[in-house]
């Protein structure tokens, strides 16, 4: 008895040790300001700049860790070498791969956002990643732009109500959500440069809101500034961009991540608002080496200035006391989860995403769907029907764990057809950077595929883009708006010898579509991770009822787009100055106000049911300042399949001060409805969310007056009005 008498005491004081944390717990706060003052200069300093490609050092003395951060936002990055971008060839590091953030943007349902980040940020966690770079909310401004397929599409509204649940899910296990790219970052031709100008309005009523609301409503613990300069200063080290409005007026208080090489100055590093250094210009090699990690900006050029009073030591602690907040959250979070990958749940979410995200383009003499049980012969041409989609596109590229290409899944659901492939096409094998030429005769393809298209009952042409250089892809813009690899020409003497014709195209940009009059049915499909053979089957053979609705606008020609009519200095600029003419008129703004009739209108998509929306009514005429207005209307589904329609409010404002465009989304509701119901529907939004910004206040304004509400199916199909007014 004796001898436990010392164990016994020893539990009873850790008891009442547990039992005092349990009472007055040290806040968070404290232990921040108790660690920093443990740290030596050089420790701090080493803390605001990497280690590795993906990893900054914690403070083995004090038993603070590193930070480990992976590529998103599609699903957790593939192990990177410690000094290189060479994979490490890890054996266990295969995950769930996502559909593409289009496609999530087209799914108009914030639950699946949040569904899409629990399961992303479950991942994340297993694989032991403090930070996920991702979610992208930078502006859809042109088609050409080469990382579009990443975004959430044109309009500030949708993307800004789907990235909150996105960063909620994946921050509820402990992961950092890197909200990017912070910001103008909308092209990727001289991204690494180019100085883009741009008014204030347009600024804070389109490129800044979804990153406001990040911010503000999602809580994000990390953000990623952009490449590219915005009025001469760099943005990762931008006085207006960093300190004023997100560190001041958004009240942030995470960490500031450059993107990979995006520092360029050590003193504007260190006084406007960057407070972690990735990637500059390393190769990871030694101390010797003139750009080791030491060398970065934030490292011994830093610390160099910090002691000699050039800068403060203020600002390396008020570096490090985010650094640590961010830790707190994540790697020294004793009770965030152990995380979960490739399990079922995820590949379930996946697979529902890419179901509701498929957009239905048209769909001519019901061409879809297809009856699965039906025998017959099935032509499946293109070289997407086949291609891997979860590889190339540059840091989003994926390691995944399996992926149904859509020929297997057609081949699974069509049981009782004679599904025959041929190429048609070829683009040469995924490379980032550099383009490698196909190793087919295109000529012997395009033979082969009329010959197969001939003998069938149906064709289904999978095309598109993809992930390679100049298509889909990170590093570099698309060199035209046309397909490429020929496949205009291959359809249009497809259609000559079967004209039972439909095209799915697998992208996560816009494209032109000379042969549209020529086809009876196309599917905008985008990039759809794991799941996407099954997905798009389950959409063709009619098991699942298409209710995407695009994130942006197709326009009918390139220079329809609001960037491109203005010419090179628009877009792309001269290489180091841009111009944003198109102002506030982005997408559907536009070609609404400008009354250019698009290929295919924001918000546009087909189901296999049809919906009317009736009964419209606001619940007052006249409203003030802050006030909700809430809208009701009646949908019903008057079809013969269950299905979804999202209701979509637009709202615009007669005889403004200033200019405005026609009408901007303000609120949108998904409706589930089984055929024959109808249901009331009621979406609000708030009367200070019709303000435009003032630049001569430099704030927000509402002016009094009437506003006409719009109420739709997409932004070209307004079924009614309802006018308003503020007092």
């Amino acid at each position: 008895m004796n001898r436990l008498l010392p164990i016994i005491s020893l539990l009873l004081i850790l008891l009442a040790i547990e039992s005092k944390a349990q009472v007055s717990p040290e806040s968070i706060d404290e232990k921040i300001e108790n660690i920093l003052s443990q740290l030596t200069l050089k420790e701090k300093v080493a803390m605001c700049h990497a280690q590795s490609k993906f990893s900054t050092p914690g403070v083995p003395r004090l038993g603070i860790p590193e930070i480990w951060m992976s590529d998103g936002p599609h699903g957790v990055r593939g192990e990177i070498n410690w000094d290189n971008w060479g994979y490490a060839d890890w054996t266990n590091d295969s995950i769930t791969a996502f559909p593409a953030l289009t496609c999530l943007a087209a799914t108009f349902n914030p639950k699946l956002s949040y569904d899409y980040g629990v399961a992303i940020g479950e991942e994340a966690r297993y694989r032991k990643k403090d930070v996920l770079l991702g979610p992208g909310v930078n502006i859809y401004r042109t088609p050409l732009n080469g990382r579009n397929f990443e975004y959430m599409g044109e309009d500030p509204h949708l993307a800004s109500i789907m990235v909150v649940p996105y960063i909620h899910g994946v921050q509820e296990n402990g992961v950092a959500a890197c909200v990017k790219h912070y910001v103008l970052n909308n092209q990727e031709l001289w991204r690494d440069h180019i100085n883009v100008e741009v008014s204030d309005r347009a600024l804070y009523e389109i490129y800044l809101p979804a990153f406001k609301v990040a911010i503000e409503e999602g809580k994000a613990w990390s953000i990623m500034g952009a490449y590219n300069q915005f009025r001469g200063q760099y943005c990762c080290h931008n006085e207006v961009l960093l300190n004023n409005i997100l560190k001041e007026d958004w009240a942030f208080d995470g960490v500031v991540i450059t993107d990979w090489g995006a520092a360029h100055d050590t003193k504007e590093s260190a006084l406007y608002g960057l407070d972690m250094e990735m990637g500059t210009g390393t190769d990871g090699l030694t101390l010797s080496t003139k750009n080791a990690y030491d060398n970065y900006y934030l490292a011994n050029p830093f610390l160099e200035m910090l002691q000699s009073g050039e800068v403060p030591i203020s600002v390396v602690d008020d570096k490090v006391r985010r650094i640590l907040r961010l830790m707190f959250r994540t790697n020294m979070n004793p009770n965030r989860s152990f995380g979960r990958m490739n399990n079922v749940e995820h590949q379930e979410v996946a697979r529902e995403i890419a179901q509701e995200g498929i957009v239905l383009l048209k769909n001519d003499n019901s061409f879809f769907p297809i009856d699965p049980n039906k025998k017959m012969t099935i032509a499946v041409i293109g070289e997407n029907a086949t291609r891997s989609m979860t590889i190339g596109g540059g840091s989003s590229e994926l390691k995944a764990k399996y992926e149904i290409a859509p020929l297997e899944g057609i081949q699974k659901r069509f049981k009782n057809a004679n599904i025959v492939h041929s190429m048609g096409y070829a683009s040469g094998p995924p490379a980032y950077a550099r383009v490698i030429p196909s190793p087919y005769d295109a000529d012997s393809l395009k033979r082969a595929a009329i010959e197969v298209a001939s003998k069938a009952d149906l064709v289904l042409f999978f095309g598109g883009l993809n992930k390679n250089h100049h298509q889909d892809c990170e590093g570099g813009d698309r060199l035209q708006y046309a397909l490429p690899f020929g496949q205009n020409e291959l359809i249009d003497e497809l259609v000559k010898v079967n004209n039972n014709f439909g095209v799915v195209l697998i992208s996560g940009n816009a494209v032109a579509m000379p042969w549209l009059p020529k086809v009876n049915g196309v599917m905008q499909g985008w990039f759809l991770g794991n799941e996407t053979g099954h997905a798009i089957a389950d959409i063709i053979s009619g098991d699942v009822n298409p209710s995407g609705k695009l994130p942006f606008t197709f326009p009918v020609k390139l220079e329809d787009n609001s960037a491109h009519h203005f010419g090179e200095i628009s877009y792309p600029g001269d290489s180091i100055k841009q111009i944003y003419k198109d102002d506030i008129f982005v997408g559907y703004r536009w070609h609404d106000t400008k009354k250019i009739k698009p290929l295919f209108a924001f918000g546009h998509g087909l189901s296999y049911s049809s919906f009317n929306i009736s009964n419209a009514t606001s619940s007052k005429k006249t409203y003030t300042p802050g006030e909700e207005i809430t809208l009701t209307c009646k949908v019903a589904n008057t079809g013969s399949k269950d299905g979804m329609e999202v209701v979509q409010i637009y709202v615009g404002k007669p005889n403004s001060k200033v200019e405005r465009a026609l009408k901007e989304l303000k609120a949108f509701k998904k409706v589930n409805l089984k055929k024959g119901e109808n249901q009331t529907v009621q979406v609000s939004f708030n009367a200070d969310d019709l303000a435009f910004y003032d630049e001569s206040i430099s704030d927000w304004n509402l002016e009094k007056g009437t506003y006409l509400i719009s109420i739709g199916n997409a932004s070209d199909n307004i079924v009614s009005e309802i006018e308003i007014s503020i007092k």
